[in-house]
């Protein structure tokens, strides 16, 4: 039986790589909690692309 709870997951995907051009995306997956962060999470996360830690946006 499924969990009932505010924890959703959601996908973090680089922002600077769309800018640099560089082939590839970067992208984690992590949950977080819709009732205590209604707004979009922002994490610096390591790109192994641009092989530096770059700032992660969620995406829909």
């Amino acid at each position: 039986m499924a969990k009932k709870g505010n924890r959703v997951q959601v996908i973090l995907e680089c922002t600077e790589q769309k800018e640099s051009g560089v082939p590839g995306m970067s992208r984690y997956i992590t949950t977080k909690n819709k009732k205590t962060t209604p707004d979009r999470l922002e994490r610096k996360k390591y790109n192994p692309h641009l092989k530096k830690v770059t700032v992660h946006r969620e995406i829909k």
